[in-house]
C-alpha cells in the first residue's frame, strides 16, 4: 500500500452509489472534491463522521467543495445508511477494495492494540485539475470535519 500525497493525480474510479448510479471521479472535473473513505456504514466512528459531513455541508458547498463517501459497504446498505441518518452527499460503494487500495485507504492498520487489515480513515481533497490538494490517514472521526475546513481555510 502507498500512500498518496499532495501533488499526486488522484486515482480514477467508477463506483455503484447509494442510489445505484455509477458515480466517477471524472463527474468531478473542474471542481474540488473531498474524497473520504470510511471503514463500515451505520458503525459509531462512521456515523459520526457521516452526521458532521452532512452538517457542515452547506458551509462545504459555499466553498465550492464537493463530499464523496466510500466504503466498501454494498449499495443497499449505504442507502439504509443514507436514509436513516438523512446524508445529503452520495455514499460509493467499493466492496472489492481497489479504490480503497489505490488511495492508500486500505492495509496494515491498528485496532484494539492488533495489527490488522481494514480500511484505514482517510480524508483527501482533490483541486479542480484532479490532483491531491490535502492528504490525511488515520483520522479520528470526533471532530475531524472542523479540522478540514479549518485547514482548507488556512
Amino acid at each position: 500500500m502507498s500512500k498518496l500525497n499532495v501533488g499526486d493525480t488522484a486515482p480514477a474510479f467508477d463506483l455503484t452509489s447509494d442510489e445505484g448510479k455509477q458515480v466517477s471521479l471524472a463527474d468531478y472535473a473542474g471542481q474540488k472534491v473531498i474524497v473520504y473513505f470510511y471503514p463500515k456504514a451505520d458503525t459509531p466512528g462512521c456515523t459520526t463522521e457521516a452526521c458532521d459531513f452532512r452538517d457542515s455541508l452547506t458551509q462545504l458547498n459555499d466553498q465550492n467543495l464537493q463530499v464523496l463517501g466510500i466504503s466498501p459497504d454494498k449499495p443497499e446498505a449505504l442507502s439504509k445508511f443514507r436514509d436513516k441518518y438523512e446524508l445529503t452527499f452520495p455514499l460509493l460503494s467499493d466492496p472489492e477494495k481497489t479504490t480503497l487500495e489505490e488511495w492508500g485507504a486500505f492495509g496494515e492498520k491498528k485496532n484494539y492494540g492488533k495489527v490488522v487489515q481494514g480500511v484505514i480513515r482517510s480524508t483527501f481533497l482533490v483541486d479542480e485539475e484532479g490532483k491531491i490538494a490535502l492528504a490525511k490517514y488515520n483520522v479520528k472521526a470526533t471532530g475531524h470535519v472542523a479540522r478540514i475546513i479549518k485547514e482548507i481555510e488556512a
